[in-house]
Order: C-alpha cells, then sequence, then structure tokens
C-alpha cells in the first residue's frame, strides 16, 4: 500500500493526518520573545512615533506659520523682552529670542535621530571590521589592533572632542565623525573577543579544509555568529551618540545655530529658565524620553537574544502563577 492510500485511508476512518512542525530559526524564536516584552514594544512604538514626528518637521512648520528661525516679535514675546508659555499661537511656547519650541524641538529631533543613526552605523560597521581582522588573524595584527582599541578607549573622549572640534570647527560631519571615531572601539574589542572563540570551531575549520578563503570565513561563517551582541551593542550606542552630540551642542561645540538641537536648546534655556520653565523642560524632556526609549528596547534586545535570560521568563511565570490562584480561588468558592 501507498503512502498516498494510507493518508487517504486515515482520513476515510476518521483520523486526521499529521500536520507537519514547522521549524523555527534562533532569530524568529528572539522575534516571539521580544513581542512578548511589553516594556521593548513601548519603546519601539514611542521610536517609530518620533522617527515620524522628526521626518514631518517642516509640514509642522507649514501648518503653524513658524519656520525653525522664524522670531516672532509680536506673538513670540510680551512687553518686557520675555517668552510667552504654551498657548493657542505657540502649543510648547516660546524660547528667548520669540521662536516657536515645538517646531524647533521637532527639528532638534531630526538632528539627534541622524546623529544617533549615522555615528552608530559608522562606528558599528568600523568596529566589526577591524575586531574581526584582529580575533581572526591574530599575531602581530591582533597586537597591533588591541592596543590600538585601548589606546582609543583610555582617552577622556570628552575633553579630547572638545578640542578636536575647537581646532576642525563645529559642524553636523565633525559631530557625527568624532561620536563614531569614540565609539567603534568598544564594538572592535567585543567582536574580537568572539570571534577568537568562534575561529577554533568545528565548523570554521571545516570552511577552511574545504578551501574557503579568510574573507569568506570571516564574513560568512564568523560574521553571522556574531550578528547578536553586535545588534545589542549598536542599540544601546544610539542614545550614547544622541547625548554626546547633546553635549557637545550644548557647550557650542556641536550643530551650529541657528540649526536647532536639543543641547544648544537647553544652553539657550540657561538664560531665562528660571522665569520661562518650558524652555528648559520641552527639550531636556524629548531628550530624556529619547534616550529612555532607545535603552529600553536595547534591553530588550538583548533579553530577547539571550535565551539564558530569565527577565521575559520569570514574568511570564509569575503571570501564569497569578493566573492559576485566581482559577482555584474562583473553582474553591464555586
Amino acid at each position: 500500500m501507498s503512502l498516498t492510500e494510507m493518508e487517504s485511508g486515515a482520513v476515510d476512518a476518521g483520523l486526521e493526518p499529521k500536520q507537519e512542525i514547522a521549524g523555527r530559526s534562533p532569530w524568529l524564536l528572539a522575534l516571539r520573545r521580544l513581542r512578548k516584552d511589553k516594556a521593548a514594544m513601548i519603546s519601539f512604538a514611542v521610536i517609530i512615533v518620533l522617527v515620524v514626528v522628526a521626518l514631518l518637521a517642516p509640514l509642522f512648520a507649514h501648518w503653524t506659520g513658524y519656520a525653525f528661525d522664524y522670531q516672532d516679535r509680536k506673538f513670540g514675546l510680551d512687553r518686557n523682552g520675555l517668552p510667552y508659555g504654551p498657548n493657542s499661537r505657540h502649543l510648547l511656547g516660546t524660547d528667548s529670542l520669540g521662536r516657536d519650541m515645538l517646531v524647533r524641538t521637532l527639528y532638534g529631533a531630526r538632528v539627534s535621530l541622524l546623529v544617533g543613526v549615522v555615528a552608530t552605523a559608522i562606528a558599528t560597521a568600523a568596529g566589526v571590521i577591524i575586531g574581526l581582522f584582529s580575533g581572526y588573524y591574530g599575531g602581530v595584527i591582533d597586537t597591533v589592533l588591541a592596543r590600538f582599541v585601548d589606546v582609543v578607549l583610555s582617552f577622556p573622549y570628552l575633553i579630547f572632542a572638545i578640542a578636536l572640534v575647537s581646532v576642525v570647527g563645529p559642524s553636523l560631519t565633525v559631530t557625527i565623525l568624532v561620536i563614531a571615531f569614540f565609539n567603534w572601539a568598544a564594538m572592535a574589542r567585543i567582536v574580537r573577543g568572539q570571534t577568537l572563540s568562534l575561529k577554533e570551531k568545528e565548523y570554521v575549520e571545516a570552511a577552511r579544509s574545504l578551501g574557503g578563503s579568510d574573507f569568506r570565513i570571516m564574513f560568512q561563517e564568523i560574521l553571522p555568529n556574531v550578528l547578536a551582541p553586535v545588534i545589542v551593542l549598536a542599540s544601546l550606542m544610539i542614545p550614547i551618540a544622541i547625548v554626546f552630540e547633546a553635549t557637545l551642542s550644548f557647550v557650542g561645540l556641536g550643530i551650529v545655530p541657528p540649526t536647532p538641537s536639543w543641547g544648544n536648546m537647553l544652553s539657550d534655556a540657561l538664560r531665562t529658565y528660571q522665569v520661562a520653565w518650558w524652555t528648559l523642560i520641552v527639550p531636556a524632556g524629548f531628550l530624556f524620553v529619547t534616550t529612555l526609549v532607545f535603552n529600553l528596547l536595547g534591553d530588550g534586545i538583548r533579553d530577547a537574544l539571550d535565551p539564558r535570560t530569565e527577565r521575559i521568563f520569570a514574568m511570564k511565570r509569575k503571570k501564569d502563577r497569578k493566573a492559576a490562584e485566581e482559577q482555584e480561588e474562583a473553582t474553591a468558592r464555586a
């Protein structure tokens, strides 16, 4: 009897054929775990909202009728030259020059997100490449690259960044490159450590025995297996880059005014925050929320990619235990 006849006979007898069990990749399992983390999902939703409103900043400027550098002398400052608080014309108030805080804050979000993502991307690419070469080749190459990483990590990066920007002049491009320069070393150290361990694995030896080139082994065999820590560290580097940019702009060495940045908005607020609290609270609040949600999302990604992490599973077990107790109480009452 053929397999088809056996299956048809099972159906005729009222027995359903066995369904195939679909395999799940580690990335799919990580995504399923991440979706169970409510804090990470809420943070991801907030990040999406921030990205959308940042992209739509020119539309908000058009709808309100105020450009980010427009000084509203008539409705933005009172008789004493002080800014107005939140009102129907300026939803988040105005700053010391009568400029709309809402529009400037949204344009500041564009700058912060751009700097955070681009600087992190550059630092990640440089760190991964240097870490792979250092860990895979070893010997003199590893010694030179590892010591260079140690030198970069030993610098007081904020002081060095301020000195460097003071020499070459502040600009968006310089800010991105400075932040990327001081962030790649941490990524390179993580990737180097993972590569030193993975290059001794059996599948790497098998690829080498089959004639695989060094580049193929590094980028097709080792790199996919170090992506998990790379993704986690990259997600945590974005808020660091955003705060770094805000710090440089705060001291006047980041984004050049009148282009708004949360850092230079906070610097401007030092002159008026005692009589105009919104000039300080609005950019500080956006900066705080942005760094918080990126850190929460990074923690969620780390937990999802590490199956040994118990936080998500402990929360689920606690919830199931509570539901079971409530079910037992309902049964006892009945």
